[in-house]
């Protein structure tokens, strides 16, 4: 495949110095490096896949990256996010990128986008760059990103990572075929788990980070095969690999316009339903006053509960039953396809609850205790300011 990007002007020597281990690359030389040089990347997202990518291509010697994220740095982000550190929590993330970008290579221009990307502002964002890389850890700005790149005919480099696998990929309209022929729709909200929710092995982060790197280098300088209609799935519990090949879908539609992809995914934009195992017994460890509500069945209840909970099944709320609370309520089930159901329809009535994701098995898993045992007959009444209410006859 042709080079992406002419070359530049001609190295100085320092800078021939600097590159001396990647000059002598069988087939690689001076112009890749000056394509390199001239070329411009946006990077989506500054977390756990753009603290990665980023410092790998600005060491490998691109001369303009653009980091979109409006984030601040967490000390949950620390265990993955190897760009940012302790002085940098309530920081930007882009801000601390950018500041390891210069700690690597002071001449490399880094162009910060701190906002949240929309079908509104990422043509515009996009015009300035040659290609983009898509980090991001949610499906409706994967979506994004990927029509974007599609209507500006320029290439995606994309990767994904959850749990203990990842995923990399190539998108380029009219050069082969484009995320949207992968994964034709999104899957249902209920079942997206991002890293917050499902968890992430850290070392991910730079190993999946490196294939991204390495195909926008490639792209860039037109040096091996990119992964066009290919997707290199990668396993870290068994150090295996694995590719999926795909082509141009029969009945692919193809992309006109930017839509609403909040909607297209089936996710709110300011969502905040949910509330993570980890963050659930942190706040429990700590002494936090947290009123749990299990809507799972009697026999689910008895069998294993979190401590202090109490039972109130689904079918009752849905059928007017309520708690009565001072305070936020966090619901959960066995995973959570219940508690999801069961807070939409107590935020309909006004009472500000969350769910568990992941439900009592995620909250098992990070080392939170259960108990268990047999409730008595008759109504379920309400610990720690909570009962149970039955709807009056219409």
């Amino acid at each position: 495949m042709n080079p992406l990007v002419e070359p530049g002007p001609a190295l100085d020597p320092e800078r021939v110095t600097r590159y001396s281990r990647q000059l002598m690359l069988p087939g690689f030389g001076e112009d890749a490096q000056r394509r390199l040089r001239a070329a411009k990347v946006l990077v989506v997202g500054a977390g756990g896949l753009g603290s990665a990518v980023v410092p790998m291509l600005a060491a490998a010697g691109v001369g303009t990256i653009g980091v979109a994220d409006d984030d601040l740095v967490e000390l949950s982000n620390l265990h993955r996010q190897l760009s940012h550190g302790v002085d940098d929590i309530g920081s930007r993330k882009t801000a601390s990128l950018t500041a390891t970008v210069r700690s690597i290579d002071p001449e490399c221009r880094v162009i910060v986008h701190d906002e949240r990307l929309s079908a509104a502002n990422l043509p515009g964002i996009l015009a300035e760059y040659d290609l983009a890389i898509d980090g991001s850890d949610n499906f409706p700005t994967r979506y994004l990103v990927s029509d974007a790149t599609s209507l500006a005919g320029k290439p995606l480099v994309w990767g994904s990572i959850l749990q203990f696998r990842g995923q990399v990929g190539v998108s380029w309209e009219g050069q082969g075929p484009t995320y949207r022929d992968l994964f034709l729709t999104p899957p249902p909200a209920e079942d997206a788990l991002s890293c917050e929710l499902g968890g992430v092995l850290p070392t991910l982060c730079p190993a999946i980070g490196s294939l991204l790197a390495t195909e926008t280098i490639k792209l860039i300088t037109g040096i091996g095969e990119p992964l066009l209609g290919r997707v290199i799935v990668y396993d870290a519990l068994t150090v295996s690999t694995r590719e999926i090949r795909y082509d141009r879908g029969p009945d692919a539609q193809p992309i006109t316009e930017l839509i609403d992809y909040d909607l297209f995914c089936g996710v709110d934009a300011d969502d905040d339903a949910a509330v993570s195992a980890a963050e659930l017994l942190g706040r429990l460890r700590a002494g936090e006053r947290v009123p749990l509500i299990d809507v799972r069945e009697r026999h689910e209840y008895e069998a294993r509960r979190i401590a202090g909970s109490i039972l109130l099944p689904v079918g009752d709320i849905e059928a007017g039953g309520l708690p009565e609370v001072d305070g936020p309520v966090t619901v959960y089930c066995e995973r959570d396809p219940r508690s999801r159901r069961a807070v939409r329809e107590l935020r309909r009535r006004g009472i500000d609850a969350r769910y568990l994701a992941g439900g009592i098995r995620s909250f098992v898993e990070v080392g939170g205790a259960v108990e268990s045992g047999a409730i008595t007959d008759g109504p379920i009444h309400a610990a720690e300011g909570m009962r149970a209410h039955e709807r009056e006859p219409a």
